[in-house]
């Protein structure tokens, strides 16, 4: 099922893995880079599979899972971001996706689930 979460988390995928392999190209730089390709894509994934949740209890836990891959996928951007590996510009616009992901997550985990603080 497609849904307006699943196309904006792929799409954050498909960011998270072309920065991945610039940072890797350009930059040879592997270990923070291949944190960033892990939670980002992460977030889609876990989207992918509440959508196939067999009860609201399921549907939440991955939701809140992927909410959580959203912090950490911030997290490395702003590292690579101060260790100048990103642009500050790519980052910003990165930051700007990701905080909406997590506003979209934020609003179902507060209708399903008691809400993480």
């Amino acid at each position: 099922m497609e849904n307006n979460l699943y196309k904006k988390s792929y799409a954050f995928a498909v960011e998270m893995v072309r920065l991945y392999q610039k940072i890797s190209g350009e930059k040879r730089e592997y270990v923070l880079s291949k944190q960033l390709l892990r939670s980002g894509t992460s977030i889609g994934a876990n989207v992918a599979e509440a959508n196939g949740a067999i009860s609201t209890a399921d549907f939440s836990s991955k939701i809140s899972l992927a909410y959580k891959e959203t912090l950490e996928t911030k997290y490395w951007l702003n590292l690579l971001r101060d260790t100048e590996y990103i642009e500050p510009v790519l980052v910003d616009r990165l930051l700007t996706d990701a905080d909406e992901l997590s506003r979209i997550m934020f609003s179902i985990l507060k209708k399903t689930r008691i809400v993480p603080k």
